[in-house]
């Protein structure tokens, strides 16, 4: 039985009450038993009616708050499913079904109403991230206009775990570090622009916003372009500007080659040269090391190419004095390095054909030029010959000073500077043994030179192991000399030791003296008082030569190897004193 509630109890007391007093009424009346029935059943229907009307209305009520609970476990369902939310339980348990439909509701609420919150929250955290990455994929595409986050995120966005919500970030992150290495490569990009231009003088803000406006003068509603378009177009204007360095560099290059020519030929005044000093420090550096502003500028190579264009023309103006010149200073270096000057650019030659218009000057000039660093080229091959050569020459000097030292009939006396003398005679007389085996190795050496070079080596015109084997046979006839010259004396002494034991006296001085002045006048004293004769001095050229004293062997040499030169260029007077 279901249980009576007080209330009920209440009402069925009122209504008997009524019903009584509703009895006594009709009975007051005079109502018959007909009537009273029929309104009696009247009233009941219409207390039925009620009563059908309210069962409807709460049998309604309870459909609705079914209904309620449903819709609000199914949106708790979606929400838990959306959201990802493991850690929420379900609520509604097989306990929960004997509670009322109200208390079901009141459960479940709450939980609908905090998951909601939540995904608003979440919602708001993917629109977030979601407008960070279309705003850096549209960074990176180049499109700056992008929609709205939240209007993204259609119906079909249905999964706001946190799941996706690490994906999205983790996408952002990189995305981040692109856009990061992007801005970095844009900036290096740009600062290499920068620079290229400053060396070369350009504007760099015009070079810079051809490639896109954003790269120069950015402020904070406009930024730096990243897009694979900009990076594009950053590497074709660095490529340009490496070219156009590239060109002008070797431009400059050339143009300060013609200028450093120039300045050798005219030679130039540091004070003509100190304008352009900084185009020289700038080509002896290599192209990457160059970042002095406007170091490559067209002023610059213009300033450069008209002080060419200048020299030039002075330098056309002063050609035959150039030529003159040049042709000296080839002379001088052939002297020097006793080689033989080319006759076709001889000065007299040179001035008739400069004269006479059969030859450009320039032409001439180059030729000379050519011949200075040829010469100088054999210079440098003949160099260890040539010091060979200084040290046989130094020795045989040696060989002579020693000669006029053995004559002195003072050289033992007690003075000032015996000793020095002394030594320098025991070096003078090592060196001198030294002589034939310097000379050996010099004609050695010129035989290898020559094999080498499958050319002959020539001094001042001359084969110079020709000279060399000359001056062996002079020495071979000297000694032979010499010999003879003591065989002489001793036969001298002989005689005299002789005549003293078959007259048994020495003869008188001035017999002894004419004895030893007879002859043909030509010789003279040594220091044991014999005559050693004096050699006669061979006509230069002649293939044969007759005996020399190693005091004049020296002279010898040096009067024989300069008759090839022409007779203007030599003085052998002053050779012969200074010797």
């Amino acid at each position: 039985m279901l249980a009576v509630s007080p209330s009920s109890v209440r009402t069925a007391t009122t209504c008997n009450t009524l019903l009584r007093e509703l009895q006594q009424i009709w009975m007051d009346i005079g109502e018959n038993e007909t009537e009273k029935d029929r309104m009696l059943m009247e009233l009941e229907r219409e207390c039925l009616e009620v009563y059908k009307r309210k069962v409807d209305e709460a049998a309604n009520a309870k459909a609705r708050l079914h209904q309620s609970v449903a819709a609000k476990e199914a949106e708790l369902a979606t929400l838990i499913a959306a959201l990802g939310d493991l850690n929420t339980h379900f609520p509604l348990n097989m306990e929960n079904k004997s509670s009322s439909l109200k208390a079901q509701l009141a459960m479940v609420t709450p939980l609908v109403e905090d998951l909601k919150l939540k995904k608003e929250e979440r919602i708001k955290q993917f629109a977030e991230i979601k407008g960070q990455i279309e705003k850096i994929n549209s960074e990176i595409s180049g499109y700056t206009q992008f929609t709205d986050a939240i209007n993204s995120l259609t119906l079909e966005e249905q999964d706001l775990s946190l799941r996706k919500l690490g994906e999205y970030q983790s996408h952002l992150r990189t995305l981040q570090k692109e856009k990061s290495e992007r801005l970095h490569k844009v900036l290096a990009h740009v600062n290499e622009v920068h620079s290229t231009c400053r060396v070369l003088g350009l504007d760099f803000g015009k070079t810079i916003s051809d490639v896109h406006p954003s790269l120069h003068g950015t402020s904070p509603e406009q930024a730096t372009n990243i897009s694979d378009t900009t990076l594009e177009g950053l590497e074709n204007a660095i490529l340009k500007l490496k070219t156009e360095k590239k060109v002008r560099f070797q431009k400059l290059k050339d143009i300060a080659g013609l200028l450093f020519e120039l300045w050798h030929i005219m030679d130039s005044t540091r004070e003509e040269k100190s304008y352009f000093l900084r185009i020289t420090s700038v080509i002896r550096l290599p192209e990457a090391e160059i970042i002095e502003p406007n170091a490559l500028s067209l002023d610059v190579i213009q300033q450069a190419s008209q002080e060419v264009e200048r020299l030039s023309k002075l330098k056309a103006s002063r050609m035959k004095e150039l030529v003159m010149k040049r042709r000296s200073e080839l002379e001088d270096i052939c002297f020097k390095t006793h080689i033989e000057p080319d006759p076709s650019t001889a000065i007299d030659k040179s001035n008739a054909m400069i004269d006479s218009g059969l030859v450009d000057p320039s032409e001439l000039l180059a030729n000379i030029e050519a011949q200075i660093g040829k010469v100088k080229a054999e210079a440098l091959s003949r160099k260890e010959i040539m010091d060979r050569i200084e040290r046989w020459l130094s020795a045989c000097e040696e060989e002579n000073w020693l000669e006029d030292y053995n004559l002195d009939q003072n050289r033992y006396s007690a003075g000032r500077g015996v000793h020095l003398s002394l030594k320098r005679a025991e070096r003078a007389r090592i060196t001198v043994n030294k002589i034939p085996a310097m000379v050996d190795n010099l004609i050695c050496k010129t035989v290898t030179w020559e094999d080498e070079k499958k050319k002959l080596f020539l001094y001042d015109g001359a084969r110079l192991v020709t000279i060399l084997e000359e001056y062996k046979l002079s020495r071979l006839q000297k000694e032979e000399e010499k010999k003879r010259s003591r065989d002489q004396k001793r036969l001298q002494d002989l005689l005299l030791t002789e005549r003293e034991s078959m007259y048994g006296s020495k003869p008188s001085p001035r017999r002894a003296s004419s004895f030893r002045m007879s002859g043909n006048g030509n010789g003279y004293r040594n220091g044991n008082g014999s005559m050693t004769p004096t050699p006669r001095r061979s006509s230069v050229g002649s293939p044969t030569m007759e005996p020399m004293t190693p005091r004049y062997n020296i002279v010898f040499f040096r009067i024989w190897i300069r008759t090839r030169v022409p007779t203007s260029e030599l003085n052998l007077e002053i050779i012969l004193i200074g010797c």
